[in-house]
């Protein structure tokens, strides 16, 4: 069983590594993983030996406090609330600290630069009252940041010290020692030993307690502000679920809290309203604007049949849909669920700091009583080593190495969910940096996973749209996959259809049929074959199709060919710089495919692949991704996650094209929510750089307190005459734990190092519509503002005779081929007529 706690109290890395060590002494539980940044713990554990009460007994009697999380109390309200409270408290905190300790330091550094004190706290007659009133602007001091002598020394009588520790004693021992010397002061006035007063008179201690507690509460305060910034992503998508949706019950509408949706409820959805829960749409079409979970700006057009996911937001038609996921099964529930895992998960390189931060606190507290009975030995004023012992104490900082890691994790697996790239674990980030070999699927991966028209030939006294529609009259009945591309290609050409009758399927040839009286044969070369139609120009080019992966399927009316269309499985517009970018990186790019050979060399020619295993079957993937692992290289697999499963499972870092498939999420340690090899590329890269960050955040950590420690211990101070005050200590403390959070926050304007490049599908030449000559021209267009924008402008050129126009939302240009002789003001008046501007043609 997995169960998640929310954990109270825990300060620093040692805490941390504390509870960890606390509940994995439990019997049954076989996994621990302490969070410091989302105060969390997740528990894998054998229910039959250990329950949830006896693991939070063992937080709480290890000095600290736990209760099991409540995931809908978290969906309820916003996940900053715990974070914003700790702010609020701190900033209180910030405030008293300053506003008793500025009077404290003008009392007792006042005199430095001469600056004028009460007649009643001046002079060594004065000394007792001098120092009484230090003590007494202190404690409110002390009081409102009582938190860490409650925290500190519980632990430290647990044998537990954490960095509350350090600061309890440090200061506590900074106001002990000054009452201390107030008592003196006092018998020196008694007995008239002016001298014993004027030594006590100036060694108080107090400021230092005082500043040492602000400045560390400045530290607590800025670094509470940081971390809360980190878990900004989360937050962010937590706030994208609607609160509420409106379903149809008994024939009425009813506005209900998400939470009530059940699985088979029809849901109504109105134009600019999000979608509550997973489904799919049984009335009505819209534009679905998917960016925040995929990244991918552009809507997406929706009709019935097609699927929503929650979290999306309907920006054009009135829809109802038909609720197929609900609570935390939805799309938005689970990519929260992997961020948050991802995020309070550790990579192995946070394994050398927890180990270090276990054993830290009480080196500290050796090498600070050790440095001050050094001191003392040595013949110096027990002052002067009490100082020392203080500085050592207070400039110490685990928290440093605490954070070094998981807010490089936090902020580096929210900044890939903004990209639609979801990370589920740190380890699988941290290898992903070390990936030497990416290992692609074909189909689905490097291709667009369905069949595509390619090409058009038509044969002499056919044209074009007279071919088309033939075919797509024929291929409509029929159910073989290859029919579908060419029933879509009619439609996008506006071809139309002609009724068919007498329909009949020839196994292993193709299907025939009769249009307008007349016998029609759609098949391969075996039915042409057969019925005597010879194929004249287009044997060779329909051979040359077939060496480029191409599927030539011929049409015939009577003894007459007609003409052949090919059909192939395009590549993404995106793999040929995708496959780039990899090589550019230092990394071998290896296409693994079922396919058979002769498909996967023309991929691989058209995309300049340098290593291709076909026709392997999909039990034998995994054993190839072995192969190559025994090499000794990292690899990572990119594959759809449902036939590529035990390959996924098997390489170093398995990454899943296509979200929302459970195979996908269970078998891959990345998916790549948008589909996009070049995702892919960016996630490698993000991992770099967040290994990098981490790097950077654990060198800091250790040369800061290797090099703060020696100097705190007064090292130098025989040579160079070098001694740390505890007030300069306890703030490079605190700067130390702010510079790390915010080094890691960089990472929020991490950039993939590659431009998208604008490109057409590699795969296929272009489409062959007899011998002719075209013309082309850019018309540059403003005002247009979404794909309903595109629609109209490319109706209205493409109605013009000879037109065959591309528009791009994103260049705000049209490209049109003119296949005839149409002047620029034509193709202006049409796009004007539109409703759009037209502000140059090239």
């Amino acid at each position: 069983m997995k169960q998640k706690f929310d954990v109270t109290g825990m300060t620093c890395s040692a805490c941390s590594a504390h509870v960890d060590k606390s509940v994995r002494k439990l019997d049954g539980v076989s996994e621990v993983n302490v969070n410091l940044l989302q105060n969390a713990m997740t528990v894998e554990y054998d229910d039959s030996r250990v329950n949830d009460d006896e693991i939070i007994r063992a937080v709480i009697d290890g000095g600290y406090g736990a209760f099991v999380h409540d995931r809908r109390e978290e969906t309820n309200k916003s996940k900053d609330t715990g974070v914003d409270d700790e702010i609020a408290g701190m900033k209180q905190r910030l405030w008293v600290s300053v506003l008793f300790m500025i009077p404290l330091m003008y009392i007792s550094m006042g005199h430095m630069a001469n600056l004028p004190l009460p007649a009643f706290l001046s002079g060594t007659q004065n000394a007792v009252s001098y120092g009484l009133t230090q003590m007494l602007l202190v404690l409110p001091v002390m009081y409102i940041n009582r938190k860490f002598y409650q925290v500190g020394f519980k632990t430290l009588f647990k044998g537990s010290p954490n960095m509350d520790s350090l600061i309890a004693i440090g200061s506590g021992a900074a106001f002990v020692y000054g009452v201390f010397a107030i008592y003196r002061m006092g018998y020196g006035l008694g007995v008239q030993d002016l001298a014993l007063v004027h030594q006590y008179h100036m060694d108080l201690y107090f400021e230092s307690a005082s500043m040492i507690l602000t400045l560390i509460t400045v530290g607590k305060y800025l670094e509470a502000r940081s971390k809360g910034k980190t878990s900004e992503a989360i937050s962010k998508l937590l706030d994208l679920a609607p609160k509420t949706a409106t379903v149809e019950r008994n024939g009425e509408e009813a506005e209900i809290p998400v939470e009530e949706v059940n699985e088979g409820d029809i849901v109504i959805v109105r134009p600019g309203a999000s979608i509550p829960v997973d489904g799919i749409i049984t009335e009505g079409m819209t534009s679905i604007d998917e960016s925040a979970l995929t990244g991918e700006s552009i809507p997406v057009e929706k009709t019935s049949g097609d699927k929503v996911i929650s979290a999306s937001i309907n920006k054009g038609g009135f829809i109802k849909f038909r609720a197929t996921k609900v609570g935390d099964d939805t799309t938005l529930a689970q990519i929260i669920q992997l961020v948050e895992d991802a995020s309070g998960s550790k990579a192995p390189i946070a394994k050398l700091a927890d180990k270090i931060a276990g054993i830290f606190v009480p080196v500290v507290i050796a090498i600070a009583l050790a440095s001050g009975i050094i001191w003392i030995l040595s013949g110096q004023t027990f002052e002067f080593a009490l100082s020392t012992a203080i500085a050592v104490l207070v400039i110490s900082c685990p928290c440093a190495l605490g954070l070094a890691t998981p807010t490089a994790i936090m902020v580096g697996t929210g900044k890939g969910a903004e990209n639609g790239i979801l990370i589920k674990s740190a380890e699988s980030l941290e290898t992903a940096h070390e990936v030497k070999t990416v290992v692609l699927d074909k189909t689905g991966t490097v291709t667009e996973g369905r069949p595509q028209v390619t090409d058009v030939e038509t044969s002499i006294g056919t044209s074009h749209e007279e071919l088309v529609k033939i075919a797509a009259s024929m291929e409509k009945p029929s159910e073989h996959p290859l029919a579908d591309a060419i029933v879509s290609y009619g439609e996008e050409t506006g071809a139309g259809l002609s009724e068919v009758s007498g329909f009949v399927s020839v196994p292993g040839e193709g299907i025939e049929g009769t249009i307008a009286g007349k016998k029609v044969y759609a098949g391969n070369l075996k039915m042409m074959e057969r019925i005597g139609v010879s194929l004249g120009d287009l044997e060779e080019k329909s051979g040359n199709f077939a060496s480029q992966g191409k599927t030539p399927l011929y049409f015939a009316r009577e003894k007459n060919l007609l003409g052949l269309i090919a059909v192939a499985d395009v590549v993404k517009p995106t793999s040929r710089q995708a496959i780039q970018e990899f090589e550019k990186m230092g990394i071998e790019v290896v296409m693994l495919t079922g396919d058979n050979k002769k498909t996967a060399e023309a991929i691989q020619r058209q995309l300049n692949i340098s290593r291709v295993i076909a026709e392997v079957l999909p039990q034998d993937k995994e054993a190839q991704i072995r192969k190559i692992q025994e090499e000794g290289k990292k690899v990572a697999m990119i594959g759809d996650g449902i036939n590529d499963a035990p390959a996924l499972a098997r390489a170093d870092v398995g990454v899943a094209i296509g979200a929302g498939t459970d195979i996908a999420i269970e078998s891959a340690d990345i998916v790549l929510m948008k589909s996009d090899l070049l995702d892919g590329v960016s996630a490698i890269q993000l991992s770099k750089a967040v290994i990098k960050n981490i790097k950077e955040n654990l060198f800091w950590a250790f040369f800061y307190n290797v090099i703060g420690i020696p100097l705190a211990a007064g090292c130098l101070y025989p040579f160079f005459g070098l001694k740390l005050n505890p007030m300069f200590g306890a703030a490079a403390m605190s700067l130390s734990s702010v510079f790390v959070v915010s080094n890691a926050l960089r990472l929020k304007f991490f950039r993939p190092g590659f431009i998208r490049e604008k490109v057409e599908p590699v795969t296929s030449e272009p489409i062959h519509v007899e011998e002719e000559t075209a013309m082309k021209k850019t018309i540059a267009i403003e005002g247009m503002m979404c794909e309903h924008c595109v629609k109209h402008v490319t109706d209205a050129l493409n109605k013009l005779d000879g037109v065959d126009a591309e528009v791009s939302l994103d260049d705000k240009n049209a490209c049109v081929e003119l296949k005839t002789d149409i002047s620029d003001e034509e193709l202006k008046q049409a796009v004007e007529d539109a409703g759009y501007q037209v502000t140059g043609i090239q």
